[in-house]
């Protein structure tokens, strides 16, 4: 089942790559919304079907290269699916979204399929070279994203700068799952295998060098300051939908890997360096939230609440390593809020940047100087961004609170001076989202025209509504009734913090 999730999106881009090009453009996007459909059927009912209890479901083995321990070994538990279900839902939002896009349709319809693909499979994998090769090749994907449908020669120069950053922390990780390699006895890159094992259960410097390895790399990708220079330029030059991806699913895979690899395998030294992990998380939520409230430019303000939000998630999964200070439930309700936070920040930011992309679509640019009074004009709109941005500062009644309330409670015990300058954070970017919304919506209309004549400026479509609001019904969803969600992740959070105890 999990192989046919993950590799249905490729065979159904290998299948358009034989189709000519000059068929109609909207023959490959509604392609790409039908596999897309059937991907969330088939997660659907993985979802259902998944074990009770916080063990892996839906598991298969191939022995892939045994001379290095290497096999093709899939998954899905508490911890997984959820960012699995997130990457479907996503990719199928960004699939209705592209409806009307005209641009070499071809190309960017298959290099999404590609895309959708490996980013599926990195949430499945428990081989940590599977999990590297998928973790590689998002990066080459989406680097031909933002360089090929950009806005302009800049989204050239942004997607170079993103793919130089985040290759070199995908050395680094390579790096630390050698010297886990390396460790085991028998050697073995198998995940569950690590696991039992423990190799690294004395500490110790060794130990310390592999956590800092595979740390810097998954830092880089989440991204964590002070590794996420290259976060707000790619986001600013990238289309709607790859600014989406990029946010809603690939910085996953570097919060992910935390509690899928970092955690587990290396628990004695996470305990060690657990503060460090919350002191960083703090810097982020903090420095991301004011530089985010500095910004004129729509994209990089949401840009930088994404490194905010990233922040509450470090804070969270380091929390869970702060054994001493904390009991075992405010550990586990604190990953718990880590990787809700996850699914939140997807599905929300996801939202904002499909709704950027509206915008820039009528007005030519992301500048919020150059709007007012949009209310009045395009009321649809406003009505959808006035949701996703209440969601994203953490109002009750969304996600985004059900999650921070979490980590903040799960924290507090452990941490309460990084967490007190924590909640700070979310002050900051109510004031943020505040202050867009009055400078888009509110006041005397005011819209870019074109040269000589002015510009239209329609509200929502019916695709980009049909892309947009279902994710905000979900971060509705997820907040008033979050036992949906809860149920699945709590027994694999269990699971975790009993492992980073040992």
């Amino acid at each position: 089942m999990l192989s046919l999730i993950v590799f249905w999106p490729a065979l159904v881009a290998a299948v358009l790559l034989c189709v000519p090009a000059r068929v109609p453009p909207k023959v490959f996007v509604g392609a790409w919304i039908a596999a897309s459909l059937v991907d969330l059927v088939l997660i659907g009912v993985v979802w259902v079907g998944l074990p009770a209890g916080g063990g892996y479901g839906f598991e298969e083995r191939v022995v892939w290269i045994p001379t290095a321990g290497i096999s093709y070994h899939v998954g899905v538990d508490g911890l997984s699916l959820p960012l699995l279900a997130l990457t479907g839902v996503l990719f199928t939002a960004c699939a209705v979204f592209a409806w009307r896009e005209t641009r070499r349709v071809k190309a960017y319809v298959t290099l999404f399929l590609a895309l959708q693909a490996v980013s599926l499979g990195l949430f499945v994998a428990l081989d940590l070279i599977l999990f590297f090769v998928f973790f590689d090749l998002s990066i080459v994907f989406m680097y031909f994203v933002i360089a090929g449908w950009g806005h302009g020669a800049a989204a050239r120069g942004a997607a170079l700068r993103f793919f130089l950053y985040t290759f070199l922390g995908s050395l680094a990780l390579l790096l630390g799952f050698i010297l886990l390699f390396l460790a085991a006895v028998p050697h073995t890159f198998d995940i569950p295998e690590l696991v039992a094992a423990n190799p690294l259960a004395g500490g110790g410097l060794y130990s310390g060098l592999t956590l800092l390895a595979i740390g810097v790399g998954l830092a880089v990708k989440t991204p964590s300051v002070p590794f996420h220079t290259w976060l707000p330029p790619a986001h600013t030059e990238a289309p709607a939908t790859g600014s989406a991806v990029l946010a809603g699913v690939l910085l996953k895979m570097g919060t992910y890997g935390f509690v899928r690899i970092a955690m587990p395998l290396l628990p004695a030294t996470w305990r060690d360096y657990a503060m460090v992990v919350v002191i960083v998380g703090v810097v982020s939520v903090v420095y991301g939230a004011l530089v985010a409230l500095a910004q004129t430019d729509l994209k990089r303000m949401i840009a930088y609440t994404s490194i905010n939000h990233m922040g509450y998630v470090l804070l969270g999964v380091g929390a869970a390593g702060l054994v001493a200070g904390s009991d075992e439930q405010a550990r586990q309700l604190a990953t718990t809020g880590a990787v809700t936070q996850m699914v939140s920040h997807g599905l929300i930011t996801g939202a904002l940047f499909l709704l950027a992309g509206v915008l820039h679509d009528r007005g030519g640019t992301y500048d919020m100087g150059a709007y007012s009074g949009l209310a009045a004009r395009v009321p649809r709109f406003a009505g959808l961004f006035v949701i996703a941005a209440f969601a994203s500062l953490g109002l009750p009644g969304f996600s985004g609170f059900i999650a921070e309330f979490q980590i903040f409670t799960g924290a507090l015990g452990a941490a309460p001076v990084p967490t007190a300058v924590a909640v700070t954070g979310i002050v900051v970017t109510a004031g943020l989202f505040l202050l867009a919304v009055q400078r888009l919506l509110l006041g005397p209309l005011r819209v870019p025209d074109a040269p000589g004549t002015p510009r239209p400026f329609p509200d929502v479509r019916v695709s980009e509504a049909l892309a947009v609001v279902p994710l905000l019904v979900l971060v509705v969803v997820l907040g008033v009734v979050p036992r949906v969600l809860l149920d699945v992740i709590e027994p694999a959070s269990r699971t975790l913090v009993d492992l980073v105890s040992r």
